[in-house]
């Protein structure tokens, strides 16, 4: 059977750098240079969790995950922990969820819109990852 991961615990966001820089080329990345913060609230566990992810010219050089308040990203994504989750299990799309009011963000809707197919392309890789929701 396979080993499963704990979602957002440390040894989940190591399989998450890897596969990432593993997987997604900066071409793939359309060499992007940006930092976005998830925000989950309505955790199992009752706290308030961030994943919080830096690309430089689309390289991912900081990934981090942690509790209450993340650090400053020009893209902030607030939302239940169950979307989160159904996003990176590949239920759901990004850009459906802030369509539909399911995730708040903060910062520019046009240009996450638009970089929302690459934010569908690291829940992939998420949704590899055998993790233990």
């Amino acid at each position: 059977m396979e080993h499963k991961v704990a979602y957002l615990s440390q040894q989940w966001r190591d399989e998450a750098e890897k596969r990432l820089k593993a997987e997604l080329s900066p071409e793939k990345m359309k060499h992007l240079t940006s930092s976005v913060a998830y925000v989950y609230v309505d955790c199992p566990d009752g706290k308030i969790k961030y994943l919080y992810f830096k690309m430089d010219n689309g390289q991912f050089s900081k990934i981090l995950v942690g509790e209450n308040d993340p650090p400053d990203a020009e893209f902030r994504v607030t939302g239940p922990y169950e979307i989160f989750a159904n996003l990176t299990q590949g239920k759901i799309k990004a850009q459906w969820a802030l369509m539909r009011g399911k995730l708040k963000l903060k910062g520019n809707m046009v240009k996450a819109l638009k970089l929302a197919s690459l934010a569908d392309r690291m829940n992939k890789i998420f949704e590899s990852i055998p993790t233990h929701y």
